[in-house]
């Protein structure tokens, strides 16, 4: 293998015992000569904020847009010292209540600044940040307040009727609610008869003010956060995550973006939308705080992304998938509206680029007047100042990373991790084409291996190694509250088993191909990697997304798309096909169509004859949450998909016949 971005530190080992065979361990060149050293004086969550403070007592921390007359106005600001003045505040109030060293502290609603101001409260006391998310679905920030013990709970103002629903089971362990806006009488007279105290923000901020909390000593590996995370299936699970974790996170990053010449300054600026109920979020944004760097919050609405977006200018952008898939259709259709002229100047420009960054071209040098002339509206559409946009949480298809490398006059980077690994494990790296599609080489604070997985031919010692990536590090979670049982299912001698299939790149990058448990038996008794065959397939950009499904009992596969709306339209239109988007969904010519692309790329990819697909059904809704059919990151939940289209696949099943 070609090493470039990744060394081995130690050797494969053979199948034994049993046991499959284990590949080489690796970690990446920047940490060839050890691990980042742990930075001075950063031993937990709450020093990263309070020596900012110390240092960037007057830079801009958190901004909201104020409304004035209906209209949204421009960024107000909170400076870092602002911001500390009401943590410790909000501190005294939750010690006033009773809550200790060790106690949880629930956070339930969108970005805003209360909520970083309830999360630093709870890093300078010691206490668990333990986030509340309703999409998990019906019941699960019930499950979540009682399974860990909630006794204190921060509420955006428009979601506490809905925390109100988790009483009176919530009320066993939740004694204090606090509004991040106002509370009616009526909430406060409704809540009061379960015991429990109801404080609007204002209100709260007095609760303490006549006394003066010390604050309590914090340890490397006291728990500053309990996230609990989807998964596909089963109860959500409450991953531990240590002050170490995080602080070794930002060390490890800090390391990568100098080693490509991208450090954060204190003069970035970051747009906070994705949920900091997530790692992905929470980890970024303790990124920029470090630095004394500035946050500003979306409106809460991704319609209105852009427009946030342009007034903020924030000079990294982070994405999961479905909001750059968005961006690229809204880009696709503006081309294509804009005249022949336009589009043909647009599309030469476009080939040209993408050629010399094939070459080896670095992206500022690959066209400049390309960028200057044509490209240069896509930045300013971004805000203009976008110098980094990371994609993480799903996999990215390859032809709108493409598209978005050339246009976005920006780095774009795939990266991969999970809540258990403290977010980015994997990142690919600035200027390297080669990396499209995979999500790079390890970051320098880890090390990484494949084990093979022989049920599914997957074999980490091959040519082309490939296996389940296993992660080992101090950025490690430090168990499932409460769960030691599936703890010990996949932290096997310090190493997490991630249920991901990796394959190492030449390069030294890693491509993610499959997921362990999605694999299941046709009747022949061939075993499908459907994760595999749903990034083959959705690789064609007739196709927004697609769900593909075998039926143990029968020989062949099938398939639910949701189609590209604008392809789908500009090919009926070539065909003399009338109708608005759902009929044309129904047509059987379009549907023939579409089909017949798959196969195509069956072909080009050369499937084995089982894995074509043989029957589609085209779907116009996007499979969404709403329905339960996605997790919060957009996984796909096989079992629900099941349910919901079960109809449907019995249907496909008779006809194909």
């Amino acid at each position: 293998m070609a090493e470039q971005f990744i060394i081995e530190v130690e050797p494969a080992k053979p199948a034994k015992d049993g046991k499959p065979s284990v590949g080489p361990v690796y970690r990446s060149k920047f940490a060839k000569d050890g691990f980042p050293p742990p930075i001075e004086g950063l031993n937990s969550c709450w020093d990263i904020f309070r020596l900012s403070v110390e240092k960037y007592p007057n830079n801009r921390m958190l901004g909201h847009r104020k409304i004035v007359d209906g209209k949204p106005g421009k960024y107000v600001w909170k400076t870092y010292k602002e911001v500390y003045d009401i943590v410790i505040k909000v501190g005294n109030s939750i010690r006033n209540c009773g809550v200790e060293k060790g106690g949880k502290c629930g956070i339930f609603g969108a970005n805003c600044a209360e909520w970083i101001i309830s999360m630093e409260a709870c890093n300078a006391h010691g206490l668990y940040c333990v986030p509340l998310y309703d999409t998990l679905g019906a019941g699960a920030v019930e499950f979540i307040i009682s399974h860990a013990e909630v006794a204190i709970a921060f509420v955006e103002e428009k979601k506490v009727p809905e925390l109100l629903k988790t009483f009176p089971n919530a009320a066993k362990y939740l004694k204090t609610v606090v509004s991040f806006g106002e509370v009616t009488p009526q909430q406060k007279e409704e809540i009061e008869k379960f015991g429990v105290s109801l404080y609007s923000w204002d209100e709260f901020l007095q609760v303490g003010s006549k006394n003066q909390y010390d604050l309590p000593l914090k340890e490397k590996t006291d728990i500053c956060t309990i996230m609990y995370t989807s998964g596909t299936t089963g109860e959500p699970k409450g991953v531990m995550i240590s002050n170490n974790s995080i602080v070794t996170l930002i060390a490890g990053v800090k390391r990568f973006l100098e080693s490509v010449n991208e450090a954060l300054t204190m003069s970035d600026v970051y747009l906070s939308y994705l949920p900091l109920a997530h790692i992905f979020d929470r980890a970024i944004e303790e990124c920029f705080i470090r630095h004394g760097a500035s946050i500003g919050f979306w409106r809460g609405d991704v319609k209105l992304l852009t427009e946030d977006l342009g007034e903020l200018k924030p000079t990294v952008f982070c994405a999961v998938p479905r909001v750059l898939d968005r961006i690229y259709s809204g880009l696709q259709q503006k081309i294509s509206s804009g005249g022949r002229l336009r589009s043909t100047l647009f599309n030469i420009a476009y080939a040209r680029k993408l050629q010399y960054l094939k070459d080896g071209c670095k992206y500022h040098e690959a066209s400049p007047i390309s960028d200057k002339v044509v490209f240069s509206k896509v930045r300013d559409g971004l805000g203009g100042k976008v110098r980094l946009i990371l994609s993480g949480a799903a996999p990215l298809s390859s032809h709108v990373e493409a598209f978005l490398r050339v246009v976005a006059c920006a780095h774009v980077l795939q990266g991969y991790g999970l809540t258990e690994t403290c977010a980015g494990t994997f990142v690919s790296l600035p200027n390297q084409f080669d990396m499209l599609g995979t999500v790079g080489p390890p970051v320098p604070n880890v090390d990484v291996c494949l084990v093979s997985v022989p049920e599914m031919e997957y074999d980490a010692l091959s040519s082309t190694p490939r296996g389940e990536i296993c992660v080992r590090g101090d950025t490690l979670f430090s168990g499932y509250y409460k769960r030691e049982d599936l703890t010990k299912e996949v932290l096997i001698d310090g190493w997490f088993h991630t249920g991901d299939i990796g394959e190492w790149q030449p390069n030294g990058s890693l491509k993610i191909i499959d997921r362990m448990k999605n694999i299941f038996k046709l009747s022949q008794g061939e075993y499908v990697a459907v994760e595999n065959l749903e990034n083959v397939f959705g690789n064609n950009p007739v196709i927004e997304s697609v769900w593909v499904y075998g039926s143990s009992f029968e020989s062949f596969l099938v398939a639910v798309v949701n189609p590209s709306k604008q392809q789908v339209e500009k090919w009926a239109k070539q065909n003399g096909l009338s109708g608005d988007f759902n009929s044309l969904c129904e047509n059987s010519k379009v549907k023939e169509h579409i089909l017949g692309e798959l196969t195509k790329v069956g072909k080009e990819k050369k499937l084995k004859g089982f894995e074509f697909i043989k029957a589609l059904h085209l779907d116009p809704v996007p499979f969404d949450m709403e329905r339960d059919l996605l997790t919060p990151t957009f996984k796909k939940k096989r079992p629900q998909l099941l349910k919901y289209y079960k109809d449907v696949i019995d249907t496909m099943y008779k006809d194909a016949k």
